[in-house]
């Protein structure tokens, strides 16, 4: 057997497995009605929150920022693409976190997969719940830093490794809210045990940011938690609607990490143009309360529809509400049918959950109708699931 066919066999067994994965073609913008496959789809598939993907002040300040600053950086930031309008929005993230300083990236991933690596090394030990985003799980294995997973939000278990660990330097790395999950981290007990025990808490924010705390600051906000070992990263393709990311924190530690992070030094800086629409989506989600409201609103019809229903909707308080379904072939065969009906929820499968996890992943945005819920609810309610 040479090397395609190894591959051809792989692509099989995934197949069989039911776990291929399927990428569909999007050809009308992000929003809760899209054609898709060049279908009229109705979407609970996005991470656009709060709706400001397609939102026109957006899309106007993108074309002045490409007008202004053109449409790319041309070097990396630490050689000649550091332009003052990425400067100003760094500067503006870190007054809308309420800390010293921050840094702008051009993708979540190339935060989670350089920060790690930047704090710990060989002979240092990193602590990461079972459930962190896979960029998080990639970032804690290039470091080559021992790496210690610990039960999903088990602190007991995280201490205990942390009183046992001899390691010089110690990073304890987290998720805010858990992608797949839609829950939340016990971020006060993490900080108490970074505190307790000299250790980094690293906290990926991206699924909070815009979304929880006041004028949506996110998950640390909403905590009320601060301190110079607490690092918040977090996307600006989500909840902000744009594109980008960021780390945040102190102001010597962020500088540490401008000098250290490879993911930050050698790469090419995000568009100017992006950085000029993102001041505009930080002053929408500051300004987005009603939005924010509008998704608690959402979460509640869901969660009541499906109250006296034989679905199980995992506990969340988040746009992110998923429908434990256990089995892989039933996961897509709902989903399938859902995509009969003209609705798209994607089955979320392993290994990007534990096994017999199997779920829809319902992800509401601001922009959606009660009706639109009315309507995931009745297709829902015609589906025969076997016991």
């Amino acid at each position: 057997m040479n090397q395609l066919d190894t591959i051809r066999a792989a692509l099989a067994e995934r197949e069989a497995q039911s776990l291929l994965r399927v990428r569909r073609i999007i050809e009308t913008p992000c929003a809760p009605r899209v054609t898709v496959d060049g279908q009229a789809m109705l979407a609970f598939c996005s991470n656009d929150y709060l709706g400001l993907a397609s939102e026109p002040a957006l899309a106007a300040a993108l074309e002045a920022g490409a007008r202004r600053w053109g449409t790319g950086a041309g070097a990396s930031h630490l050689v000649s693409g550091h332009y003052a309008v990425h400067e100003a929005l760094e500067a503006r993230l870190a007054s809308f976190l309420g800390v010293e300083a921050a840094l702008s990236f051009s993708t979540g991933y190339m935060v989670n997969a350089g920060i790690a690596a930047a704090l710990a090394g060989r002979g240092d030990a990193i602590f990461a719940d079972r459930l962190n985003h896979a960029s998080l799980v990639d970032g804690a294995m290039l470091s080559r830093a021992e790496h210690h997973r610990y039960a999903h939000g088990d602190v007991a278990a995280l201490e205990r490794l942390l009183k046992s660990s001899n390691a010089k330097r110690k990073v304890i790395l987290t998720d805010s809210v858990f992608s797949m999950d839609g829950d939340i981290a016990p971020l006060e007990a993490l900080l108490n045990l970074a505190e307790a025990h000299d250790a980094w808490l690293v906290v990926d924010d991206a699924h909070g940011f815009g979304v929880l705390g006041p004028q949506g600051r996110g998950a640390l906000a909403e905590a009320g938690l601060q301190s110079w070992r607490l690092i918040c990263i977090g996307t600006l393709g989500k909840a902000a609607g744009v594109s980008g990311a960021f780390a945040a924190g102190q102001r010597d530690v962020i500088e540490f990490l401008m000098q250290h992070m490879r993911t930050y030094i050698f790469t090419t800086a995000a568009s100017p143009a992006i950085a000029h629409a993102l001041l505009t989506a930080i002053d929408l989600i500051e300004s987005g309360d009603a939005r924010r409201a509008r998704l608690l609103d959402l979460e509640a019809q869901l969660a009541e529809g499906l109250g006296d229903s034989r679905w199980t909707l995992m506990p969340s308080r988040t746009p992110i509400q998923p429908v434990l379904l256990g089995d892989n072939d039933t996961a897509l065969g709902v989903a399938k049918h859902l995509w009969s009906q003209q609705i798209w929820v994607p089955a979320i499968r392993p290994p990007t959950v534990p096994k017999d996890t199997a779920r829809l992943r319902v992800s509401l945005c601001a922009k959606h109708t009660d009706a639109d819920v009315d309507q995931l609810l009745a297709a829902l309610n015609t589906i025969q699931v076997p016991q």
